[in-house]
């Protein structure tokens, strides 16, 4: 198994915290290999950044990724830039409100950031994406995500943080719900 993951937003995203939350979870949860590239404008909040993370069974000998098997995008500049560098059939995540696919084909659509203003706390859209890239790519187990984010987020905000990180599972689960049921040829509200 390799997956190589590239996330990108701009700075006071969380972008990097959620690479980190991705890479550990496949390193120290799941057991295999992990590498995490981070990059960053020299301003701290608004610049573009990323965080590309490989995940492997066996020995990463290069960690930078030039073309992502999973491209999760948290800003229109950050899809702007590294969408043509996703793998052909690759998986691509945005942040509806945030990205407008342009020429993308398939993708999956997650409002985190909506998602992250309805619990109170728009930092949290990062935890929430987490939780959505979870369920979608299976790159990471459930338990080790839910333990990498309860380890890494700040004391006191470990409850809320573990609610957003539901709210972008379940959404993901009802995702790939209706995208089964549509492929079935199912049209409607099935439970």
């Amino acid at each position: 198994m390799l997956k190589q993951i590239t996330i990108t937003g701009f700075g006071g995203q969380g972008v990097v915290l959620a690479g980190r939350i991705v890479g550990q979870s496949a390193a120290l949860g799941d057991k295999r290999e992990s590498t995490l590239v981070q990059s960053y404008g020299p301003e701290s909040r608004g610049g573009a950044c990323s965080a590309q993370v490989t995940i492997a069974d066996g020995p990463i000998y290069f960690p930078y990724i030039q073309n992502p098997d999973i491209l999760v995008c948290l800003s229109q500049s950050g899809y702007d830039k590294h969408f043509a560098t996703l793998k052909q059939g690759g998986t691509l995540i945005i942040d509806q409100d945030l990205v407008r696919p342009h020429g993308a084909g398939d993708c999956f659509a997650v409002p985190c950031t909506r998602f992250a203003e309805e619990l109170g706390n728009k930092m949290m859209a990062n935890i929430i994406m987490v939780g959505f890239f979870t369920a979608i790519t299976e790159a990471i187990s459930l338990d080790a995500a839910r333990r990498t984010v309860a380890e890494s987020v700040p004391k006191g905000t470990v409850e809320k943080n573990l609610q957003a990180f539901e709210r972008g599972w379940e959404f993901a689960g009802a995702t790939l719900k209706g995208r089964r049921h549509k492929a079935a040829g199912q049209i409607g509200v099935v439970a």
